[in-house]
């Protein structure tokens, strides 16, 4: 049995796991933040050390090599990160760099796309051939698959959901651009809603999770006042909902997909988004579109990006999954 080893790069977090190539074992998940502050070759170093302190939990297992998931826009042939909003990286020869540090042969890919082929793989769309999905956290990625493959588009940009947008006079987003999607209902985002409303004068207990340092609320605290019953939680993650559900509903009405599959830190919302979300795209997306599509939050909490970037190491390299 051969390993390959996920590398998850996330704007706050790094990820790693080895994972078996039949998919029976994900083994030696260790994290750490990415501390992007800290610039490309100390968050390169980091990566390094967490994939061997993966690799030593697996001892006398055949590491055969490494795939690497990282925010893009990518150039997947070259293995070079071209530009990162949230990592601030500028063509960056990451998968070399890896795989010069390990010895190990290495695949490069958009972590999103990742997340979303490890839990079309492993996960929540295990079985269909038609899935698009989400990755909601320090940013909006997306990913799609068709009939077991990841499409990338003509220049590896497809699957950028986060930044369609949704209103053309909107917020500014880090990508540059007016009304994205995760301008504003991504992690940062959500939380930069709620403390608008905190400062406008809305009356909730946001505050009191927190000691009053506004600065400190966070979405998980958001969909935790929201599960306590505080009103205006539960109306900024209802409002997440209905954007969120317009997006979703674009989506549907362009891909056709079976399943949308949403991973990250928003799931923790449960059904207090979730609900609401269905709501919205039934209303927006043509009927026979809804109708064969499931909504469903990711099955592989913490780990989607580090299977899915071990698949796509198999993919590539082997030529099968």
């Amino acid at each position: 049995m051969r390993y390959i080893v996920g590398i998850d790069v996330g704007g706050t977090n790094i990820v790693v796991g080895t994972v078996a190539e039949d998919g029976s074992e994900v083994l030696g998940v260790v994290a750490e933040p990415t501390f992007v502050e800290q610039g490309p070759d100390a968050v390169v170093a980091r990566i390094v050390k967490l994939a061997r302190a993966s690799m030593a939990q697996v001892p006398g297992k055949q590491v055969a090599g490494v795939g690497i998931g990282s925010p893009g826009p990518l150039d997947t042939k070259s293995g070079v990160v071209l530009l990162t909003p949230n990592l601030g990286w500028v063509n960056m020869p990451l998968r070399d760099r890896v795989a010069g540090a390990l010895g190990l042969a290495a695949t490069l890919d958009n972590d999103a796309n990742c997340a979303i082929f490890g839990e079309w793989w492993l996960g929540a769309a295990r079985g269909s051939d038609h899935v698009v999905g989400l990755t909601v956290g320090t940013g909006i990625g997306g990913g799609i698959v068709l009939g077991g493959a990841i499409y990338h588009g003509a220049s590896d940009i497809a699957g950028e959901i986060g930044h369609m947008t949704i209103d053309s006079t909107g917020r500014l987003c880090k990508c540059g651009n007016y009304g994205c999607l995760e301008a504003y209902a991504s992690g940062p985002a959500i939380a930069a809603r709620a403390v608008e409303g905190i400062t406008a004068g809305a009356d909730t207990t946001l505050p009191q999770y927190v000691g009053g340092d506004l600065s400190k609320i966070t979405a998980q605290v958001v969909y935790e006042a929201a599960h306590d019953d505080d009103a205006y939680a539960l109306e900024v993650v209802r409002e997440t909902a209905k954007l969120l559900g317009a997006g979703v509903a674009n989506i549907i009405n362009i891909f056709n997909p079976q399943v949308v599959v949403i991973c990250g830190g928003v799931t923790l919302a449960g059904d207090t988004l979730f609900v609401p979300l269905r709501s919205e795209v039934k209303r927006r997306a043509f009927k026979p579109a809804v109708d064969v599509c499931r909504i469903l939050p990711g099955a592989l909490p913490g780990t989607a990006g580090v299977v899915g970037a071990a698949a796509v190491f198999m993919q590539r390299t082997w030529g099968k999954v």
